[in-house]
């Protein structure tokens, strides 16, 4: 599904060099869990941002799904991006002047091939199978932080992407919110969702298929577990 071989990424300002990942090579299957751990600053949130076409490798190649990403522009990225890939963010994310509603289908508003009939449809059928249905009607402050991140799940998935990227995904959330969400996960993963999570969490990380952990910019550990 994913292939990373040696990427580099160097930001550069006038004065400073700073080297963000190094030599990274990594291949993720399709349909897999993978956790990536590692202290702040490590490279993390950098390398999220490559695998979701939010930022570009320095060096190196990407492949999603057996498509070279590498040169392309940036509204071919876009596009690859609409239709692989769904976002989980720590901060929810939501649009605090839409409803709950509209927060998920907002998603949808970029493929112009969904009518406002289907949009509807399949935010009516995500919101279900979220639990929350009820507040479809609400705005994001009317909610709880275990509802708030609800939502942000339901509007990552409603585009049914083939990849979801969590960045912290329970890091606003109590432990029994968190391993909410987590249960979401793992339920969209065993659909055939492939899941690839930032978490600082160990407890978290062990309920993945696979844990790699970061250093510097570097993969230190690369950890399958036992089915």
């Amino acid at each position: 599904m994913i292939e990373l071989n040696a990427v580099h990424k160097v930001y550069r300002t006038e004065d400073v060099e700073t080297t963000a990942l190094s030599d990274v090579t990594l291949h993720i299957e399709k349909g897999e869990f993978l956790a990536i751990m590692g202290p702040s600053g490590c490279g993390k949130s950098t390398l999220l941002n490559i695998l979701g076409l939010l930022d570009r490798p320095t060096s190196g190649s990407y492949s999603l799904d057996g498509q070279a990403l590498d040169g392309l522009s940036e509204s071919a990225l876009a596009k690859v991006r609409k239709e692989n890939i769904g976002f989980i963010f720590q901060s929810f994310n939501l649009i605090d002047e839409l409803s709950v509603r509209e927060n998920i289908e907002l998603a949808l508003l970029y493929h112009s091939n969904i009518s406002k009939a289907e949009r509807r449809r399949r935010a009516d059928e995500v919101m279900e199978k979220m639990g929350i249905a009820h507040r479809a009607g609400h705005m994001p402050s009317q909610l709880s932080g275990g509802q708030q991140q609800r939502v942000a799940v339901a509007r990552a998935v409603i585009a049914k992407p083939k990849v979801i990227l969590a960045d912290e995904p329970t890091g606003n959330l109590d432990s029994a919110h968190g391993q909410e969400v987590m249960q979401m996960l793992k339920d969209l993963n065993e659909e055939g969702t492939t899941i690839i999570m930032v978490t600082h969490s160990q407890a978290h990380a062990d309920q993945a298929k696979r844990v790699i952990s970061l250093l510097d910019g570097q993969v230190t550990t690369a950890v399958a577990k036992a089915a």
